[in-house]
């Protein structure tokens, strides 16, 4: 009787820790909205190369964030802050591609005098090399 005993309860216990584990698993989606975020993030921080890191070479993304580059360049000698808050929607992977819907407000205050623009869209990323890399807007 004790062995059954014991025997149930390593059971259950072997159990509740598989069920702990599943919370520990990285999925595509959780990637592709860590991508979106970090991009975003090095956007707000002005590292440039950073940003750049998460888009394919010379896709249209990579193009779009060195023009954004250019353009704060162009403001100096003006203090330039750039804040993009964006939500993240209905992600949706198929292999090795994956589309986001993206609905956001981008501001940049130059000497005081802020420029918003909202937008929405969709971001298109491709997994090269077991990462994720936005190539669309």
């Amino acid at each position: 009787m004790k062995r059954k005993i014991l025997l149930l309860v390593l059971i259950i216990f072997w159990v509740l820790t598989l069920l702990g584990c599943n919370g520990g698993i990285i999925t595509d989606e959780s990637k592709v909205r860590d991508v979106i975020d970090e991009y975003f993030l090095a956007i707000n921080n002005q590292e440039w190369n950073k940003a750049k890191s998460y888009c394919i070479y010379e896709s249209d993304i990579y193009y779009e964030t060195c023009d954004l580059e250019e353009y704060i360049d162009s403001l100096y000698p003006s203090v330039v802050i750039i804040n993009c808050q964006v939500d993240i929607f209905n992600i949706i992977v198929t292999g090795n591609y994956a589309s986001a819907y993206i609905d956001g407000t981008l501001t940049i205050i130059t000497d005081d005098h802020p420029i918003t623009d909202n937008s929405s869209g969709h971001f298109y990323l491709q997994k090269v090399d077991d990462s994720w890399k936005i190539y669309d807007s």
